[in-house]
């Protein structure tokens, strides 16, 4: 079995809403392991549009501070504004 990558931090994604039916299945409250190597069983179509957000998460990146309350923290929503999911992706920096 091949190893997990730590690369930088961890982030977690947390499905906030979901508008309509989500085609991939997926539900509110639904957690996902997410990193640039690992898509945590996420929409292909969704994962691909936030795909950035995730990298500049786990590699300590951020947005101006005035654009932002929290640098940790992004929410998204996915590209079928009918069935809308949005995600709240958050880096993880207290794990060893």
């Amino acid at each position: 079995m091949v190893e997990k990558l730590k690369i930088g931090y961890r982030i977690v994604g947390t499905i906030k809403d979901v508008k309509g039916h989500c085609n991939a299945g997926h539900k509110k409250g639904d957690k996902l392991e997410l990193s640039g190597h690992n898509t945590g069983g996420l929409c292909g179509f969704f994962y691909h549009d936030i795909f950035p957000f995730i990298i500049m998460l786990q590699f300590g990146g951020g947005f101006p501070a005035e654009w932002v309350e929290d640098q940790d923290i992004v929410e998204l929503e996915c590209m079928d504004k009918m069935n809308a999911v949005k995600i709240e992706l958050r880096r993880i920096k207290d794990e060893d």
